[in-house]
């Protein structure tokens, strides 16, 4: 599980009882929500809490460093409590269903000098890509 509101707290992020229901849809393992299901599933904690209250502590959460925006195919932006631990994503290519993956190795090495035509990197997004179960039985 995700530690998202510790970390919140531990940056003395003042913690309304918005900004707390907003925290506790994010957390957890595996979380990769719209800004739409955020805000849906919000309602059900907090029946009086706006969408742009939704939007608006979303965007702070990224900026913060707290939560990362995933955009995979032009599909909506995902919000991934999962700042701190590098990691990569795996993508169904049908439903969308994201999953957090941490392969071994270091794919900054797997770039050979060559291929980096003089750039300094220094980060490294990887998206794998394919059927989840679901949708391979379909």
């Amino acid at each position: 599980m995700s530690d998202l509101l510790e970390r919140l707290r531990g940056r003395g992020w003042r913690m309304t009882a918005q900004r707390r229901v907003v925290a506790e849809v994010l957390d957890g393992d595996h979380v990769h929500l719209t800004a739409d299901e955020v805000h849906a599933k919000a309602i059900a904690k907090l029946p009086e809490i706006s969408r742009a209250t939704v939007y608006n502590t979303l965007g702070e959460m990224v900026t913060l460093g707290e939560v990362i925006e995933v955009a995979t195919d032009g599909r909506a932006k995902r919000y991934d409590p999962n700042a701190h631990r590098p990691h990569h994503h795996l993508v169904c290519a049908q439903c969308g269903a994201i999953r957090d993956v941490h392969p071994t190795g270091n794919p900054l090495a797997d770039l050979p000098a060559q291929e980096r035509f003089g750039f300094t990197v220094s980060e490294v997004e990887v998206t794998y890509r394919g059927l989840c179960p679901h949708c391979a039985a379909a």
